[in-house]
């Protein structure tokens, strides 16, 4: 019971967030532009500080030598699962656009905001641990997800000067400023520790709105009868966790990898194909009603998992 409250606390707020930005833009209470200046704050305020903050705490050389073991199934688990999310999509749709929003997903769970709230409250002793499991992929998400499936235009040559300026955006130089400074320990002012917490702590909240926002622009109808959402949905909160179960039974390894590997896996889907995409007009209603629905699915399907175990 505790895991279902668990997940079912952290659900309710976050649809408590996207029924106040829902409610505010049908409302006409905010700006028509106003999905427009949160996405931008998003992009190159709150998601850098909160990859900054990340990195800057945990990207240390003490991580790499006490939890090498942690980092090498986290990146095996995501070599793993890659093929299958990029293969999956293209089975689903012709789309190329929405073959990317469909590969992030499948690719990246909401295992921060997410996943970082089940495991602090389910497994404290393991939340350092988890925090580590998690590394591989924020860089990957920056390295590869963000640049070439959530700002990259699907389909079209990239010429090595765009390919770069996709590579170099907020978030990604964010990430290797926090890899500096965690693996040269510099020391930095409290004041601007408080500054990139606190703008980091922003994200998820923002983001919330944010999907609000954009729900209330799309037909529901449209979004709940959408076949390929609930696909995607069901292969990340459902197959691959199982699956990942299954194999475990034959593999060795501690109860705290697999209690991280497992519950990185069974997050539903990210939440950066509606703020980053947005930022750069590109249309967000798929991904905001793929949101709606694996999290409200994921209030079921989290709980019944850990149940298995």
């Amino acid at each position: 019971m505790e895991i279902f409250f668990s997940t079912l606390n952290q659900t309710a707020f976050l649809f408590a967030l996207i029924a106040i930005g829902y409610i505010l833009a049908k409302g006409r209470f905010i700006p028509e532009n106003s999905a427009s200046v949160l996405s931008k704050l998003e992009n190159n305020v709150f998601v850098p500080a909160l990859v900054l903050g990340t990195f800057m705490n945990n990207f240390t050389v003490e991580t790499f030598s006490t939890a090498r073991w942690i980092l090498l199934i986290s990146t095996v688990i995501m070599i793993i699962v890659l093929p299958f999310a990029i293969l999956i999509p293209k089975i689903v749709t012709k789309d190329k656009y929405l073959r990317n929003i469909y590969t992030y997903g499948l690719s990246f769970s909401n295992f921060g905001f997410m996943g970082n709230a089940v495991v602090s409250v389910l497994f404290p002793e393991m939340f350092m641990d988890y925090l580590i499991f998690t590394l591989p992929l924020w860089v990957l998400i920056y390295l590869w997800g963000v640049p070439e499936l959530l700002i990259s235009n699907a389909g079209e040559k990239k010429s090595f000067r765009t390919r770069l300026k996709a590579f170099l955006n907020p978030m990604f130089v964010g990430m290797i400023i926090g890899m500096i400074i965690g693996l040269l320990q510099i020391p930095l002012p409290v004041w601007l520790k408080s500054v990139v917490k606190t703008s980091g702590d922003c994200m998820s909240p923002i983001a919330m709105l944010l999907t609000g926002i954009t729900v209330s622009t799309i037909s529901f109808k449209k979004t709940f009868s959408d076949v390929r959402t609930y696909i995607v949905a069901i292969v990340r909160l459902i197959v691959f966790p199982l699956v990942f179960i299954a194999v475990a039974k034959f593999v060795p390894m501690g109860e705290t990898v697999f209690v991280c590997a497992l519950c990185s896996l069974a997050m539903p889907l990210g939440l950066n194909t509606i703020v980053i995409p947005s930022a750069y007009g590109k249309d967000t209603s798929v991904a905001a009603g793929m949101a709606v629905i694996s999290h409200l699915l994921s209030c079921l399907t989290i709980p019944l998992i850990f149940m298995l175990i």
